[in-house]
């Protein structure tokens, strides 16, 4: 089952002469500067190229592909001779079928995460930070779904987020990591689960209203967890605190089969752009 969420403590020491990761103790404040300088879309965040206001009003829908969709991603269906050694080697297992369609659903988080629509949207620089504060609200998108299909769905979220660990580590290792990587990782590891329990909480029918923009800024656009945006950032906090919002209720939409082999696609924010409409 997946493991109990906990929250980040002690600070991370100096690498080196490189950047540090600072943690906060609140866990709706966890936060951490660049581990290295990643690949950037600009040096700096260029002006809003979207009308943000008008954004991710629209109606939620299933995110679920059509069955003509080129980009499914279909079990193979293998016969005769073939199928009865894969069925002998576990291929066709419960087991098996759950980590290739968590695997799918990884990549569907990573074509959201890791394309440049969602930093050119909300007017974010593309650095480890960012990259992974978006990578950790996604995999809360899928968590948070895969909950809703009880045991099943918590045995699934454990393959999923192995997955995403494994990724992490090579991230954390391409950015210029090498030493005491372990540590590094026990630690985005707690800020893992301490965002996660951020989102749940501010997401709460009895949240206060703001609550939920507020974990967004603390725990992505904001470099210390603790300043006050200024109008533009605060504006972008907003929008994709709607953008989860909206990403939340298309989840639930979402039927389960789409959802365990990872045949849907987070809405894509240019289409969103032109679509939606701010309500009168």
């Amino acid at each position: 089952m997946l493991r109990r969420w906990s929250r980040a403590i002690a600070p991370l020491s100096k690498l080196g002469s490189q950047s540090h990761l600072n943690f906060a103790k609140d866990a709706t404040r966890q936060t951490y500067a660049g581990v290295a300088p990643a690949p950037t879309i600009e040096d700096k965040p260029q002006p809003p190229l979207v009308n943000l206001d008008k954004m991710f009003w629209s109606k939620p829908c299933s995110l679920a592909l059509p069955r003509d969709s080129p980009l499914r991603v279909e079990e193979p269906d293998y016969q005769g001779i073939k199928r009865f050694m894969l069925k002998l080697m576990m291929f066709y297992s419960k087991q098996s079928k759950s980590i290739r369609g968590a695997n799918v659903v990884y990549r569907r988080i990573i074509s959201q995460v890791d394309n440049p629509p969602i930093y050119q949207v909300f007017n974010l620089e593309k650095t480890f930070k960012t990259t992974f504060s978006l990578l950790v609200l996604h995999m809360w998108l899928c968590l948070r779904r895969l909950k809703q299909e009880g045991k099943e769905g918590v045995e699934f979220g454990q393959y999923l987020y192995e997955i995403y660990n494994h990724d992490v580590e090579l991230r954390v290792s391409k950015a210029g990591v090498n030493l005491l990587l372990t540590k590094w990782m026990k630690e985005l590891e707690k800020i893992f689960y301490g965002n996660i329990v951020a989102y749940d909480t501010a997401i709460l029918p009895e949240a206060k209203q703001g609550d939920f923009s507020n974990v967004i800024w603390r725990n992505i656009f904001s470099e210390d967890g603790s300043s006050a945006p200024d109008n533009a950032a605060l504006q972008s906090a907003q929008a994709m605190a709607r953008y989860a919002r909206r990403e939340v209720s298309c989840m639930t939409l979402t039927d389960k089969d789409a959802i365990f082999s990872g045949n849907f696609m987070f809405t894509s924010l240019k289409h969103e752009n032109r679509s939606g409409k701010k309500p009168q």
